[in-house]
């Protein structure tokens, strides 16, 4: 029979590439550690890491079962909080992962919300790009996640996901206030020359920002690279260059103009996602407190799906 406590050693150990480095976040020795690998390939029958020198190299067969071995310690962990929760008689617990414009924007209240209406919930929130919070969703580490995708760069949704829209954010230029191009009728020819400023490369924005300006002929000359957009915004307003900015992440600052383009309106669209066989009860007022708080942040350049 597999160990549990073996299974999750050998999850830290492949996550890590290190005995020593999973000895170290799991409490253990590395001996220990060692012990417990070493037991595991003997209960499953197959060698599971080739040691060398001074490292391992995982085999096919440890990623495999860290992969699927994940996901079960994680259900794991989940019923025995569930558990624990019904015999003190708490309410259970919500594993959320956001994005960052989202956790100032959004977040915040949907939480009010739901710790009004759930007192005894334990709510737990994790903050990343897409790319790392839609893997813990899958995992079953986190509950539910807000995500994005951009008109320009779209996104396949895994089948084990249900995907539910939220909200609409327009996609505005910024530039600084007393620019030329600072009117309503801005084309986006008219910045061909100028330095952008850019969210960090690879990301969604910045690859839906160089596919904008390819489709206008040119090639965006990148100066500065931030995904802080009080920063980007703080560089807009001191002058050294323009940025496109989505509506949860903008703030009105002086010094600065943003709009939307007129010719080509672009959109960033925001979705809770969460595991289909998720069955953790408090996952529809989860959902239920976001969609009523989006359905209240509607604006001038936020819109219902």
């Amino acid at each position: 029979m597999l160990n549990p406590v073996h299974l999750r050693t050998l999850v830290e150990v492949v996550k890590t590439g290190s005995f020593a480095e999973a000895a170290r976040r799991l409490g253990y020795t590395s001996s220990a550690v060692s012990q417990q690998i070493s037991a595991f390939e003997r209960a499953v029958g197959v060698t599971l890491f080739e040691r060398e020198a001074h490292s391992i190299r995982p085999a096919s067969a440890a990623l495999l079962i860290a992969d699927r071995g994940a996901e079960l310690l994680a259900a794991f962990d989940g019923f025995e909080h569930e558990v624990k929760a019904m015999v003190q008689g708490l309410r259970g617990r919500l594993r959320i992962g956001t994005f960052p414009t989202a956790s100032s924007r959004v977040v915040p209240r949907a939480l009010a919300r739901l710790t009004a209406e759930l007192p005894g919930a334990e709510i737990r929130l994790d903050e990343g790009e897409p790319e790392y919070v839609l893997p813990l969703v899958l995992t079953g580490e986190l509950d539910l996640a807000l995500v994005y995708a951009y008109d320009l760069v779209p996104r396949t949704w895994p089948e084990e996901l249900t995907v539910r829209p939220l909200l609409d954010e327009a996609l505005l230029v910024m530039v600084p206030e007393r620019h030329p191009a600072a009117k309503s009728t801005l084309r986006l020819e008219d910045l061909r020359d100028e330095r952008w400023i850019a969210s960090r490369d690879g990301t969604s924005g910045a690859t839906c920002l160089t596919r904008l300006c390819a489709s206008a002929g040119f090639a965006p000359r990148i100066a500065f690279r931030s995904n802080d957009y009080e920063v980007v915004q703080s560089l807009v307003a001191a002058g050294v260059g323009v940025a496109l900015v989505p509506a949860l992440g903008y703030k009105a600052l002086s010094g600065t103009h943003a709009m939307p383009l007129r010719s080509t309106p672009l959109w960033r669209h925001v979705h809770v996602v969460h595991r289909t066989a998720n069955t953790n009860p408090l996952l529809r007022d989860a959902v239920n407190a976001l969609h009523q708080v989006c359905e209240n942040a509607v604006g001038e350049y936020i819109t219902p799906p």
